[in-house]
């Protein structure tokens, strides 16, 4: 049967990033959009515009809201994207058949959406190469954040080097997600926590650590926990066959 899935990039990448993954499910004969989020991939706005996470989501928000009332889609978030597809999935849980979280991200809902973000920066560890910079107002400080090519190298450890090649000329600056962005409500039991969740582990991740990874899933629990074996942070480019296979899975237990 053929299922709808949606792909979300995660922070400084777009849409582009799932070009080895969207001809592979299309392939096995399902529909897959793919979405940039505000001011990134090839979306118009600046980073500037956004003051809320929202804001940042609101294309994947149309998405989710454009589908007919029996329409679910599988929702497939990778690393900072994670928190925009909570937020989404917190606003739209019966348009979502299941919610995968790929090395990503993971909120809970006891905490702030922001909390599994600043947890890991707040955590000093010499291969961060990571630039934060200031936006906002006085009142309502933001933070833009930038992957600096070390750890966009650490990211990419086990990828293909064109494809590293490919996000070193692609990736852009997005905004950090603070509490002053994400809001300190936290998603809601009823919403967010409502949606059938799945984690995929990433093995080789030097950009979450399998550690963190499994952290979050300890934090908050999942329905299944998968892995992909000699995955690097991007396994959309290191093991983009093997993602497809367990996205596969997902869709036939779960969608």
């Amino acid at each position: 049967m053929k299922k709808h899935y949606v792909l979300v990039h995660g922070g400084c990448h777009g849409a582009w990033c799932w070009y080895k993954v969207k001809p592979m499910l299309e392939h096995s004969g399902h529909r897959v959009t793919v979405v940039d989020l505000t001011a990134s991939g090839v979306n118009m706005s600046k980073v500037e515009e956004i003051q809320t996470l929202e804001d940042y989501a609101k294309p994947l928000l149309q998405v989710l809201d454009s589908l007919g009332s029996d329409d679910k889609v599988i929702l497939v978030a990778h690393s900072l994207g994670g928190i925009s597809a909570a937020y989404a999935a917190d606003m739209f849980p019966r348009k979502i058949s299941v919610a995968v979280f790929v090395t990503s991200f993971m909120p809970d809902t006891t905490n702030p959406p922001s909390y599994v973000f600043e947890k890991l920066i707040g955590s000093p560890s010499e291969e961060k190469d990571l630039k934060l910079g200031t936006y906002g107002t006085h009142d309502h400080p933001l933070m833009t954040l930038f992957i600096g090519p070390k750890y966009l190298k650490n990211m990419y450890l086990l990828s293909p080097i064109e494809d590293f090649e490919l996000a070193k000329t692609l990736v852009r600056v997005v905004p950090a997600m603070t509490s002053n962005l994400t809001g300190t409500k936290s998603l809601t039991e009823e919403g967010y926590g409502s949606v059938t969740r799945v984690y995929i582990v990433c093995g080789q991740d030097k950009g979450i650590s399998e550690e963190y990874q499994r952290w979050m899933i300890e934090n908050f629990p999942v329905k299944e926990v998968m892995e992909i074996e000699g995955a690097d942070h991007m396994p959309m480019f290191s093991k983009p066959q093997e993602l497809c296979d367990r996205l596969l899975k997902i869709a036939d237990k779960y969608a």
